[in-house]
C-alpha cells in the first residue's frame, strides 16, 4: 500500500488544497459572469468539450491508456440522445441519461476487448472499434447519414423549465458539467484513483501487491466512456444536432490535443485545453483550413515549451518555487 500512497504524492496535480479552492472559486465566478460578456452558445460548447476532455484525461492521464477512439462514445451518445428526444419524445434529462447509458454499454464491450492489450495495440483496437461505430452511423437509417440528425428538440427540463431559453440552457449545461467534473475529481482523489495511478506507473508491481489491474482499467474505461457520452448527449441538445463529425476519428484526435495542451494528468488541464481549442475554432473560423495549421503550431509550441501542458507547467513552477522558498527558510 505504501507504493500506492507514494504514487499519489508524485501525481502531477494541484498539490495544495488552497490552490484548488482558489481555482474552484475563480471558476465559479467566471461561469456565473461569462454569459453576460461572451456568446452563451460558445460557452456551452466549451463546457461540453471540457467535460469530454476531462473524461478522456481520466483514462489517459490517470490510467495511462491512450484511446484513439473516444469519439465513438461522444458521438454515439449524441445520436442516442437525439433519437430519444426527437423520435421517442423523451424529456431532456431522460434523453441525456439514455445517451450516457448507451456510451457506458459501449465502454463495457469495447473496454473488455481493448484492455487485453497494452501500448500501441490498445490504441489501435480502440481506433478500429470507433471506426466500426462511425460506419454504422453512416449506414443506419435513423442517423440521417451525412446530413446528420437535425432539429433535435431541447424540450422542457423536468417538464417545467424551457430549455429553448438560452440562459436556462446555459445553467443546465453548467450543472451537467459540474456534476461530471465532480465525479471525475472524486474518482481521482479516491483510493480507486490511487490504485489506478499505481497501475499506470508500474502495473507489474501493482499486480504483485494483489490488485486486479484489468478490473481497475475496465472500470476506468467504462466511467470515461460514460462521461464522454454525457458530454456528447449535452452537446446534441445544445446544438440540436448529431452529426458524423461527432463520431469521426478526427474528433478523437481533437480531444487528445485538448488534453495535452492543457495538461495530461491534471484536474483542470483538460478544461483549459478545451477552452483554447474551441476558442481557436470559433474565433478563427474565418481563416478556413488555416485553423488546423494554427492548432498544429499551438500543439508543437506546447510540446516544446510546456511539456507538462499549460496547467501542468504552472503546477510544477509553483511547486518548485514553494520548495525553493522553504529551502531558503
Amino acid at each position: 500500500m505504501s507504493f500506492v500512497v507514494s504514487e499519489r504524492k508524485a501525481a502531477p496535480n494541484l498539490g495544495s488544497t488552497s490552490l484548488r479552492v482558489l481555482a474552484v472559486v475563480a471558476a465559479g465566478v467566471l461561469l456565473a459572469a461569462a454569459p453576460f460578456f461572451v456568446y452563451p452558445i460558445f460557452l456551452m460548447k466549451a463546457l461540453c468539450f471540457a467535460l469530454f476532455a476531462c473524461a478522456f484525461n481520466l483514462l489517459l492521464g490517470y490510467g495511462g491508456l491512450l484511446s484513439f477512439g473516444h469519439a465513438a462514445y461522444f458521438g454515439a451518445a449524441a445520436y442516442v440522445c437525439g433519437y430519444a428526444a426527437k423520435t421517442l419524445g423523451l424529456t431532456p434529462e431522460l434523453s441525456i441519461l439514455a445517451g450516457t447509458a448507451a456510451s457506458a454499454l459501449l465502454g463495457v464491450g469495447f473496454g473488455w476487448l481493448a484492455i487485453r492489450r497494452q501500448g500501441i495495440y490498445f490504441s489501435m483496437i480502440t481506433l478500429a472499434l470507433a471506426q466500426m461505430v462511425f460506419f454504422f452511423c453512416v449506414q443506419a437509417p435513423f442517423t440521417g447519414g451525412e446530413d446528420g440528425m437535425q432539429a433535435i428538440p431541447r424540450g422542457y427540463l423536468f417538464g417545467i423549465i424551457d430549455l429553448n431559453n438560452t440562459l436556462a440552457m446555459y445553467v443546465f449545461v453548467v450543472a451537467v458539467f459540474l456534476i461530471g467534473f465532480g465525479i471525475i475529481w472524486r474518482t481521482v482523489d479516491s483510493p480507486f484513483g490511487e490504485v489506478l495511478r499505481a497501475i499506470r506507473d508500474n502495473e507489474p508491481r501493482a499486480i504483485s501487491l494483489g490488485y486486479k489491474a484489468n478490473r481497475y482499467k475496465l472500470l476506468a474505461f467504462v466511467l470515461s466512456a460514460a462521461l464522454a457520452g454525457l458530454a456528447g448527449s449535452t452537446k446534441a441538445l445544445v446544438f440540436q444536432l448529431a452529426s458524423l463529425t461527432d463520431v469521426h476519428w478526427a474528433m478523437s484526435g481533437e480531444v487528445v490535443l485538448m488534453t495535452l495542451i492543457g495538461g495530461m494528468g491534471t484536474i483542470f488541464g483538460p478544461v483549459v485545453g478545451a477552452v483554447i481549442v474551441v476558442a481557436m475554432q470559433n474565433y478563427l473560423a474565418h481563416l478556413g483550413s488555416w485553423v488546423m495549421m494554427i492548432q498544429g503550431a499551438t500543439f508543437i509550441a506546447c510540446v516544446l515549451l510546456f511539456r507538462a501542458g499549460i496547467v501542468g507547467t504552472i503546477i510544477h513552477y509553483l511547486r518548485a518555487r514553494r520548495g525553493g522558498s522553504s529551502g531558503q527558510a
